[in-house]
This record gives C-alpha cells, structure tokens and sequence, in this order.
C-alpha cells in the first residue's frame, strides 16, 4: 500500500513541476482506477497550495457527497459550518414549531441574526456518483482543448451538473452540460420537439466549450474591468467566478460583485460571494463554486484511494 501511494505523489508532484512552467497542462493520466482503461482528468495545484481544501464550505459539501439520502446536516447557510448529523426519517417526523426552535437554538448559540438561514440538508450520494461520471470527462476534456478552452471547465462543470445520470432540471437545462433550451440555440445546437442535441455529448460539450469562451470569459472580464480588477486567468479564484456567471448569469454575478464592491481578485471575493444575496443571485447560485471544489477534492481522493498509477499527459498527446 505504501509503494502504491509513494508512485500517486510522485506522478502528482511531477504534475505540479509540470504545472508551474506552464499553467495549462495540468491533466494526469491514471491507471487501473475500476478497470484496465486509463482515464484523463485535469489536477489543480491552486486547491491545496492555496488553502481552498482547508474550507467549511468545500469539507461541507464533500460529506453531503459521501452520505446517503436517509442521513441529513443542520448546518449555518451563510458558512456551512456543520452542526450536527441527523436521520432523516427523524427531522421528518418533527412539526414545522419544532424544526423552528431546532433553528432558533442555534441562531442564539451562534450569534446569527434572526434572518439567517440554518438548513437541513439530506446527503447527495446517489446523486453525485462520480463513477458513473468519470469516463466521459476526459472526453470533454478534449473537445474544450480542441475549442481552446481551458479543460477545467469541463471537469468541473461534468462534476456538478449530471454526474449520475441525463436528466432535465426544473428550470429546462438539460444535458451533461446543463444548457438552457434558448442558450443551446442561440449557440448552433437543434432544440425543438423532434430533435435535442444537447442529449449528444460531443455537441453538447462543443455549445459549453462556445458558451465559456465567448460570452462567460468576455463577460466576467467585463466584470471585473469595471471594478478595475486585474486577473490572471491561470488563477483559480478566476475560474471559479467564471463557473459563477455559467451557472447564474452575467447580471447576476455583477450584480452581486457590485454588492461586494471587491478592490482585488482573490480568495475572499470567491468567499464573500458564497455569503452574497441580490436579486436571483441566492443559495444555488452562492453554492456553485463550492460544490466545484468539493467535486474535484473527492476527485482527487477517489483518485489517491483506488487508481494503481498516475503521470503527467501534455494536452497536445491526448
């Protein structure tokens, strides 16, 4: 077992060397992860170098990822700070007075205003299964390379949206990408009662990989521009705000960085805006990035856990 882990962080500090001299090939080869194909994913230095693994919110949504649908957390919204683990079946069996005093006793203990949000939130295992998700990630790893897009995007994107399955959200996106119906028209793909080419993968990651490069980039840049914000679009605190405008909208995330008014691009515009609320910038849209780190540290963990090698891949041998 030893022998095994010494050969992951060997392969995983050559990554990091690798990375250091040229940002954008950070994609690691794996082998005999389930079985004999070796699979390609992206691995991001900036998560653990910079500290975002140490984070409430990412530890928070791990769990949530790892636990079944029958356990529960209360937890402090604006934080995700953990308060405790429940059943259920049990919080179920509670009256609407006594879920309130659950959440009153620990707004008084804590501190909280009365209006903040303390939730009960049911583990997500069955939904993010990523087993099921991980062999078409290095698929969309190429088709954004192809479309020189930055491949972590489709990583973390594939992450997020339909790990488990191909399935159509409230609102109408639909696809392993999660394009709105109007979008994916608007960027060359058939939506019509025949036919839904967001149901193709290759297509459907071709719309994600246009939708990022043309209006998602431009606009965050936009964005911060007007705030006189410079940016590196290497860093990570970038790529998780330009996860922030895929998910809700350029309006919103500017809204919601004028509320913030941030003077520079770091980790605490990234945090504050998990703690942000205007407008339709609420908690699905505050959660985005958070689940985006939290994807890919379980990633990371699946990956330390069961794969027999991992080496650096150049983009340009895939």
């Amino acid at each position: 077992m030893r022998k095994k882990k010494e050969i992951i962080l060997v392969g995983l500090l050559l990554v990091g060397l690798f990375s250091s001299a040229q940002k954008k090939l950070q994609i690691v080869e794996v082998v005999g992860l389930n079985d004999t194909t070796n699979y390609q994913f992206v691995q991001t230095q900036q998560l653990y170098g910079q500290g975002w693994d140490t984070l409430a919110q990412p530890h928070f949504w791990r769990e949530l990822m790892t636990m079944g649908d029958d356990s529960a957390l209360i937890n402090i919204g604006s934080t995700r700070q953990i308060i405790r683990k429940v059943a259920v079946k049990d919080w179920d069996k509670q009256s609407d007075d006594e879920k309130n005093t659950v959440r009153d006793s620990v707004k008084r203990h804590y501190g909280l205003p009365d209006d903040a949000h303390v939730y009960m939130t049911s583990g997500k295992k069955s939904f993010y299964d990523f087993e099921k998700v991980m062999p078409s990630i290095g698929r969309g790893i190429k088709v954004f390379n192809d479309n020189n897009v930055d491949p972590f995007y489709a990583q973390a994107i594939l992450l997020i949206e339909s790990p488990n399955k191909l399935q159509k959200s409230p609102v109408g996106a639909f696809g392993s990408f999660q394009i709105m119906p109007k979008v994916a028209i608007n960027l060359g793909l058939k939506v019509n009662k025949q036919v839904d080419e967001r149901k193709d993968f290759d297509k459907s990651a071709w719309a994600s990989a246009k939708l990022i490069r043309t209006i998602c980039i431009p606009e965050t840049n936009r964005i911060l521009k007007a705030k006189g914000i410079t940016y590196d679009p290497n860093d990570l605190w970038y790529k998780l705000l330009v996860l922030h405008t895929y998910h809700a909208g350029a309006g919103n995330v500017k809204n919601a960085i004028n509320v913030i008014n941030p003077k520079s691009g770091n980790m605490q515009l990234i945090t504050t805006l998990w703690q942000t609320e205007v407008g339709s910038f609420r908690n699905a849209s505050q959660n985005y990035s958070q689940l985006a780190l939290a994807s890919m540290i379980e990633l990371d963990n699946i990956i330390y856990k069961n794969c027999q090698f991992i080496y650096y891949c150049p983009l340009d041998k895939m």
